[in-house]
């Protein structure tokens, strides 16, 4: 391999480092010749606003999308207006796949913050991912996790106690977080109480409470959007439907 091969290959894994698109362009066995015809048909947007929309219901598949920084929302919108939020995309995840199916977007990609993407056209992407055998394994495992996120967010909705709920959304933020390079116990939610209230199917204040009690009981701590997970096992144990033992502790000293 010749140094210009070699320097090649550098620019363009730093660039998809920068861009967030490492999830499809960095998987094992992809050569410097394969990185360079797949960033080809990357194409670089303007930053977007926040509130912005990336697709809207209705429109058809003609491409996904990378956030390069910034982090966006999917939404339907009911008969009388009413805004469900469906799930959250970070730095680094696709955006777009509720389309595969129908070819059509069934929901909203909104901008949670400015933001920056990539967008990758769908049709070729699926040409250069037929020729790449590793491309096409990366973009199947990466539609996987999408999926599983889905059912992380079906698992969510079906537990009763609203401290679970929160507690297991927290936890799955600060996994995708990990998955994404970035710390998976300190993180700044991109997100609303509102949209996190939407999301786990609560009300606004019991959200807000929610939050309350975990900073209380010394399992988080917030400042404004600033998340640290200060105690991740009992997290994890609230996330399965367990009382925090802090909590226990204040209710029988009461």
């Amino acid at each position: 391999m010749s140094d210009s091969s070699v320097l090649d290959l550098i620019k363009l894994r730093r660039g998809c480092t920068y861009c967030s698109v490492r999830q499809l362009c960095l998987p094992g066995g992809i050569g410097a010749e394969e990185l360079q015809r797949l960033d080809d048909i990357v194409q670089r947007r303007k930053p977007i606003a926040r509130g912005d929309r990336l697709f809207r219901i209705g429109d058809p598949l003609n491409a996904v999308y990378v956030a390069r920084d910034g982090a966006f929302k999917s939404v339907s919108i009911s008969e009388d207006g009413e805004e469900q939020v469906l799930g959250f995309h970070l730095a680094g995840e696709l955006i777009g796949l509720d389309a595969l199916g129908s070819g059509q977007h069934r929901c909203e990609g909104v901008a949670l913050t400015a933001a920056t993407v990539c967008e990758i056209p769908y049709d070729e992407l699926s040409r250069v991912a037929g020729q790449i055998p590793s491309l096409q394994q990366q973009l199947f495992r990466v539609i996987g996790q999408s999926v599983d996120r889905d059912q992380d967010h079906l698992g969510i909705l079906v537990r009763r106690q609203a401290n679970e709920r929160i507690a297991l959304f927290l936890h799955s933020l600060g996994e995708r977080y990990r998955n994404v390079g970035q710390s998976d116990s300190q993180f700044q939610l991109p997100m609303s109480r509102e949209d996190i209230a939407r999301f786990l199917g609560l009300a606004l204040e019991t959200v807000s409470r929610g939050f309350t009690r975990l900073q209380d009981d010394g399992v988080i701590a917030v400042t404004g959007r600033r998340v640290e997970i200060v105690n991740a096992a009992e997290l994890l144990r609230l996330a399965h439907g367990a009382e925090s033992s802090a909590g226990d502790g204040k209710q029988k000293r009461a």
